[in-house]
């Protein structure tokens, strides 16, 4: 049986509406490389292999960075789609997304001028299976898009500040 979120929905929106200044979370991610072009990325208490395919230099042990990227986006858009469907009262018995990105290597290995190294293009298909009519899922999915924090990250201009430290040979690295 499908839980219903629209009570999770309608708690926490009135607890945040009530105190915003407790609504700010912090995500973090740890990584570090392991071995080649392997990273070993820690996360809560989830831990996440990854790599590069063998024809860009990798073992093809994982996933690549640009793939977990792909799927953020992809599982991001279903956990919107699932809770914004029961909060807005439309049914929804299932979500599934497909996505592909282009990227153009030529960015990554500074082989042409002017490349991006990041996607060239992203394309997503959402199937959802409902019995509601089609304008409450267009309303659904304009509702969603609005809301899906992976898609914003990816369409906005986050800012993003990169530190490094330089770390003596005898300390080693911790992430």
């Amino acid at each position: 049986m499908s839980k219903n979120y629209k009570k999770v929905y309608d708690t926490t929106r009135a607890a945040l509406q009530g105190a915003p200044e407790q609504a700010t979370v912090t995500f973090e991610a740890k990584s570090r490389q392991v071995g080649g072009l392997r990273s070993a990325v820690e996360v809560r208490q989830f831990n996440l292999a990854v790599d590069e395919p063998e024809e860009l230099g990798g073992e093809d042990t994982a996933p690549n960075p640009v793939e977990l990227l792909l799927a953020s986006l992809a599982s991001c858009q279903e956990i919107t789609y699932r809770l914004y469907a029961d909060a807005l009262g439309i049914p929804l018995t299932g979500v599934a997304v497909r996505i592909e990105g282009d990227l153009d290597l030529r960015g990554f290995f500074a082989a042409g001028d002017g490349v991006r190294p990041g996607t060239q293009s992203i394309r997503a298909a959402v199937r959802l299976d409902s019995p509601a009519p089609e304008s409450d899922l267009a309303r659904l999915k304009e509702t969603v898009d609005r809301h899906c924090p992976v898609l914003d990250i990816i369409h906005s201009a986050t800012p993003v500040e990169i530190s490094y430290e330089r770390v003596l040979p005898l300390q080693g690295l911790v992430a």
